[in-house]
C-alpha cells in the first residue's frame, strides 16, 4: 500500500471501524429486525465510499497490476456484507493495512492540518456519516417502542436523521419522547456546524484558486526580475569590456606617440 495517506483515506478508516463495530453488534447482540435492517442500509452507504476510495487509488496508481496485488482486498471490502459474507474478513484486513500506513496519531494530525481545508472537509464528512448512523439507530431504539411515534421502521429513522442533520425539517417524521427530542436537538446542532464547515470548504476552493493565480503571477514577476537582472549584469560586463578596450587603445596610442619624439631629436642632431 502507498505510504502517502490522504484525508479521504482517514475518512474511510473511520468508516471501516464503524462498519466492523456495527457488524459485531449485529452478530453478537440481539437486535430488533428494524435495527438490523438500518445497519444494513448504513452498510450499503459506507460501501459506496469504500468503492469510491478504491476507484480513486486505482486510477492514481501508475502500475495497475502491482496495485491489484493488495487492491483486490479493498475491492471485495466495498461489497456489502449482505451480498458477500466474506466481506467482513476483508474489511478487518483493510483496517489493519490502513493502520500500518498511518502508523501513529501524530501522522493523523499532520495529515489533517497539512491542508486545513481538506482536513476540515474530511472531519466534517466523517462526523456527518457517523451522526446520521448513530442518530438514526438511537432514534429507532427510543421511538419504536412508543405506539404514538411516527418513527417505527429503519427507512423512517434514516430519512428522519438525514432531514434533521441537514436542518431541512419536513415535519413528516418527528420524535414524541423526551429522549428522542434531546437526540433531535443534538443532531440539529451538529448539522448546523457540519454544513457550515462544508460551506467554508467550498469557499476555500475559490480562495485557493485566487491564491494560486497570485502565486503564479508572483512567480512570473520573479522570473522577469531575474531575467532583467541577468540582462543588466550582461550589459555591465560589456561596458567594462569596452572601457578596458578603450583604455588599452589609448595606452597604445600614447606609447606610439611618445616613441616618435626621440627619433625626431636624433635627426635634429
Amino acid at each position: 500500500m502507498n505510504d502517502r495517506v490522504t484525508p479521504f483515506q482517514l475518512f474511510v478508516l473511520v468508516l471501516s471501524f464503524y462498519v466492523i463495530g456495527a457488524l459485531v453488534a449485529d452478530t453478537f447482540l440481539v437486535l430488533s429486525p428494524e435495527v438490523s435492517q438500518l445497519l444494513q442500509y448504513m452498510d450499503v452507504i459506507v460501501c459506496v465510499f469504500f468503492f469510491i476510495d478504491f476507484c480513486i487509488r486505482f486510477r492514481a496508481a501508475k502500475d495497475k497490476w502491482r496495485f491489484m496485488r493488495w487492491g483486490w482486498i479493498d475491492l471485495l471490502a466495498s461489497i456489502p456484507a449482505g451480498v458477500l459474507v466474506g466481506a467482513r474478513a476483508f474489511r478487518v484486513i483493510q483496517v489493519i493495512r490502513l493502520l500500518r500506513a498511518i502508523k501513529s496519531m501524530e501522522m493523523i494530525w499532520r495529515l489533517l492540518f497539512r491542508n486545513r481545508a481538506e482536513g476540515i472537509f474530511a472531519s466534517a464528512a466523517t462526523a456527518t456519516v457517523l451522526l446520521v448512523a448513530f442518530g438514526a439507530i438511537t432514534m429507532l431504539l427510543v421511538e419504536s417502542p412508543n405506539p404514538d411515534s411516527p418513527i417505527n421502521t429503519a427507512e423512517e429513522a434514516l430519512w428522519w436523521a438525514i432531514v434533521t442533520i441537514t436542518t431541512v425539517g419536513y415535519g413528516d417524521y418527528y420524535p414524541v419522547t423526551t429522549l428522542g427530542r434531546v437526540v433531535a436537538v443534538l443532531l440539529m446542532i451538529g448539522g448546523v456546524g457540519l454544513f457550515g464547515s462544508f460551506a467554508a470548504y467550498v469557499g476555500s476552493l475559490f480562495v485557493v484558486d485566487e491564491g494560486e493565480q497570485e502565486s503564479r503571477q508572483h512567480k512570473a514577476d520573479r522570473e522577469m526580475l531575474r531575467h532583467l537582472n541577468g540582462q543588466v549584469a550582461a550589459l555591465g560586463d560589456e561596458i567594462r569590456a569596452l572601457r578596458a578596450e578603450l583604455t588599452e587603445q589609448r595606452t597604445r596610442e600614447t606609447e606610439s606617440g611618445g616613441g616618435g619624439h626621440p627619433l625626431n631629436s636624433e635627426r635634429d642632431d
